[in-house]
């Protein structure tokens, strides 16, 4: 009798770098909300947004989007996501 092993990990293949130098100010800057489309991270999101805008002078908020919280996120918004100073990730319950 034989054992398959299978592998449930993505197969898709993500390009690492190297991590960049931390903000000192989110002054000014284009900071991106990452939803993975867990419940109610929606609202989450539009006050973490709030909070950037008015308590840190954020100067843009671009919205992403996973499928959902199991896979990652798409190449095309990987991509996307290249445009911004910051990344914040965030999860419902």
């Amino acid at each position: 009798m034989s054992i398959s092993v299978l592998d449930p990990t993505s197969e898709e293949i993500v390009a690492t770098s190297q991590t960049t130098a931390r903000l000192t100010s989110l002054e000014g800057r284009k900071i991106g909300l990452l939803d993975n489309g867990k419940i109610r991270v929606h609202e989450l999101l539009n006050f973490i947004e709030t909070i950037l805008r008015d308590e840190h002078g954020v100067a843009e908020v671009m919205r992403f989007k996973k499928p959902d919280a199991s896979r990652p996120v798409p190449s095309e918004v990987l991509a996307e996501m290249k445009a911004c100073d910051a990344i914040i990730s965030a999860v419902g319950d």
